[in-house]
């Protein structure tokens, strides 16, 4: 594993992460509990994953108590930024406009997602004055 790759996120590792950021630091049972919510996922594959995460620096695990509990330490931003970097290279040439293209034509934004991207619009051609 080449050193820009450890702390890219796998799907299942995604998973993981995002229950974290909602629910906070969490013992192994809980994010199996949650992760079995949407898909059947053993215990051990469970562990074997955050064990993984805690090797990549996603996770930090504190071991003060009986249960293990662990934490991100990775912020959701960072990660969904990277993510969005390598997508937006990869699918769409780099290219911003047509991913936004993209995206509004396939998914119709209701008065409150149009009215934050007119907001965000406006605030970047101010910058540009």
């Amino acid at each position: 594993m080449n050193k820009e790759d450890i702390n890219k996120p796998t799907s299942a590792e995604l998973e993981i992460l995002q229950i974290l950021w909602m629910a906070g630091p969490s013992s192994v049972r809980f994010v199996n509990d949650e992760l079995n919510k949407k898909k059947k996922t053993g215990y051990t594959t469970t562990l074997k994953l955050m064990q993984i995460m805690l090797e990549k620096n996603l996770l930090e695990r504190d071991e003060d108590s009986k249960v293990h509990i662990y934490h991100t330490l990775v912020q959701k931003e960072d990660i969904q930024g990277k993510l969005l970097d390598r997508f937006l290279e990869s699918t769409f040439s780099g290219s911003a406009h047509n991913l936004v293209m993209q995206v509004l034509g396939n998914h119709k934004p209701n008065a409150a997602e149009l009215k934050e991207i007119r907001e965000l619009i406006n605030r970047l051609e101010s910058k540009d004055d």
